[in-house]
């Protein structure tokens, strides 16, 4: 069976590119019916914050990418929170020095500085040289009888190559010689990230990991402590980055878009979901509207683009006026409403009003927050109509005869609906001659200071009598 996870570092909110990568990973479970699950790595206690795993869960759950176990939620491979889990780091890494595949460094930070600054002098990446693999058993045995502080390092071999077959990128090889003997155990007990994550994924059978691609060269140093357990690998699926619309990667540190900020202007959790799985990746069909259930069963990761995706908000836009469009009258006027009152004070409105505004806006609005910018002009006395719309105002003498026709069309309706309004509109266009947008546009700029809007007849019931005949004069 497919297992794969889910597993963030509690350190603050979850960006969007985070939530693609929780959502890669669930469809690739899904798409075998395999299990998907959440371990959070809060070994970098120094990190942490408080509330970012409600938070992770809490989006996830949002997004109906539950996890079929893990943290808080439970499961036969736990416990998986890793910090509840330093005794089993400490038990293999002690292992890999009993077969030699790991050793105790003593080197203090003094050592580690000065060869960092001979790197710098160098020009050459930084690597630690191996100073500690010299020692004797009796010497590190005095070192250790004297409490001298360690770290255990991988012991890395320094011929041939490591190779693996990534599922998006193909085959990598990296040559040993150019890995470093990586920390695995650091001198407070606490494991480095690379080496929880090879205990974790065997321990609770990964059989596939999903995660960014700045740790494709680093791989091979996984699949050698893979190795040296005597254990078998899962397969990889390295994700290329999420960017902007300027080229750079998104991130928690620049405070990028997260899920909570978009579910707060108004976004709909399928369309994100629906609009990320787009970012690098393509179905085998040209389509772009996808249940999260239709992506499980479409998702395949040999499809994931090399090349780093793009975050476009518009586009993102464009998906949710598409499932705004979607939604029932009844679940629309809901998610709508909430954002009406916060723009405006609609206490004094009656209900009846309230909902056919929203509706007439409902295949106009993106997200919902949007719907704030759009409704003043049936709130607000005045109207300020833009260049464009005052030019073209004065486009053509025929406009105010129009306009006066139809203040007096509008001045004779006794029962003010919207099917008056509509004949009071054809009766202007008989009597003046005027037709196309040079009937309807004056009409629109005038009584509503646009230019283009939702249906002429309904915007003008909605402003009311009394404010559209003023607006008129005017």
């Amino acid at each position: 069976m497919t297992r794969t996870r889910f597993a963030p570092s509690p350190t603050g909110y979850m960006h969007i590119g985070n939530l693609r990568s929780a959502l890669f990973t669930y469809l690739l479970a899904k798409k075998d019916n395999g299990t998907f699950i959440l371990r959070i790595e809060d070994t970098d206690q120094t990190r942490k914050v408080d509330g970012a795993v409600e938070f992770i869960i809490d989006c996830l759950n949002l997004c109906n990418l539950t996890p079929d176990e893990g943290a808080e939620i439970g499961g036969q491979y736990g416990p998986y929170y890793q910090s509840e889990r330093l005794d089993l780091y400490r038990k293999y890494a002690l292992e890999l020095v009993e077969k030699n595949e790991a050793y105790y460094c003593f080197c203090d930070e003094c050592r580690l500085n000065d060869l960092r600054e001979k790197s710098e002098m160098r020009k050459t990446a930084f690597m630690y040289d191996g100073h500690c693999k010299k020692l004797t058993k009796e010497q590190i045995e005095e070192k250790l009888a004297n409490n001298e502080a360690y770290v255990i390092r991988q012991r890395i071999p320094r011929e041939g190559f490591t190779s693996y077959e990534d599922i998006v990128y193909g085959n990598i090889s990296v040559e040993n010689k150019l890995l470093e003997d990586q920390i695995l155990l650091k001198s407070d007990s606490y494991p480095t990230y690379n080496f929880a994550n090879v205990i974790d994924d065997h321990l609770m059978d990964i059989t596939h990991v999903v995660r960014g691609n700045e740790y494709l060269s680093s791989t091979p140093k996984y699949l050698l402590l893979y190795k040296s357990f005597g254990w078998q690998s899962p397969k990889y699926v390295h994700l290329p980055w999420v960017v902007k619309a300027d080229g750079t990667k998104i991130s928690k540190r620049n405070k990028d878009d997260n899920l909570m900020d978009l579910i707060k202007r108004g976004f709909l959790t399928d369309a994100i979901v629906n609009y990320l799985a787009l970012i690098g990746w393509s179905p085998k069909e040209n389509k772009e509207i996808f249940t999260l259930n239709e992506l499980a069963e479409a998702f395949d990761a040999t499809r994931i683009n090399t090349s780093p995706g793009a975050y476009d908000i518009k586009k993102l836009e464009w998906f949710n006026a598409h499932y705004i469009k979607k939604m029932s009258d009844e679940a629309y006027l809901i998610y709508a409403k909430a954002f009406l009152a916060e723009a405006f004070d609609i206490k004094s409105k009656e209900e009846e009003w309230i909902n056919r505004l929203l509706l007439i806006y409902k295949n106009h609005i993106s997200y919902a927050e949007e719907i704030g910018s759009l409704v003043g002009l049936f709130f607000e006395d005045d109207i300020n109509p833009n260049e464009e719309c005052i030019e073209f105002m004065k486009s053509d003498e025929s406009i105010l005869l129009t306009l006066e026709a139809f203040r007096d069309e509008v001045i004779s309706i006794v029962d003010w609906n919207v099917e008056n309004i509509s004949t009071a509109i054809s009766n202007v266009k008989e009597k003046t001659g005027a037709k196309g947008k040079l009937l309807f546009m004056p009409i629109r700029i005038a009584v509503s200071g646009i230019m283009h809007g939702p249906e002429l007849a309904d915007t003008i019931y909605l402003i009311g009598k009394n404010r559209v005949l003023k607006r008129l004069d005017k």
